[in-house]
């Protein structure tokens, strides 16, 4: 019976109406540009944010030591198709940035959460980094079932 309560709030925390959304007033912009499949750029009020997703991890595409890595580019065009012209809400949890000043965020379009959609479709992984972990079993669940169905980096694996 816990089990069942536990999966039924996990999945519940997947599309919570805004009503029902952790206190904190989340931050709105739109999506301005894309950088990769877990970075974007969010015009919010008269600045412009660099946001990296919370939770999640995507293949790289451009990096300073890294080669390009397979999926790289898939996860980019699915986080193009996801959010770019978009508005977004960006909720933030306890830690607010990085140590590059990018805003940490779990970025909302309409009821659907991109970092847990990412994961979701296979092109992203998850990357837990404390203490920012609210949506952590949602992550690893949908991670794992995009797995054993070969869904996006997952197919062939």
């Amino acid at each position: 019976m816990l089990v069942v309560v536990a999966v039924f709030a996990v999945l519940g925390a997947y599309v919570l109406s805004d009503a029902a959304r952790p206190a904190g007033r989340p931050l709105e912009g739109e999506v301005v540009r894309i950088v990769d499949g877990d970075t974007i750029h969010v015009a919010v009020g008269d600045r412009v944010e660099k946001v990296r997703y919370i939770g999640v991890n995507t293949p790289e595409i451009h990096h300073p030591k890294k080669r390009a890595e397979a999926g790289g580019r898939e996860a980019r065009d699915l986080n193009r198709e996801l959010t770019l012209g978009r508005r977004v809400r960006l909720e933030l949890d306890v830690q607010e940035r990085d140590r590059y000043g990018r805003l940490l965020a779990y970025v909302w379009t309409g009821d659907v959460m991109v970092n847990a959609e990412l994961v979701r479709r296979g092109y992203a992984q998850v990357m837990t980094v404390p203490p920012n972990v609210r949506y952590q079993s949602l992550f690893v669940k949908l991670q794992r079932e995009a797995r054993e169905t070969g869904r996006g980096l997952w197919r062939g694996v």
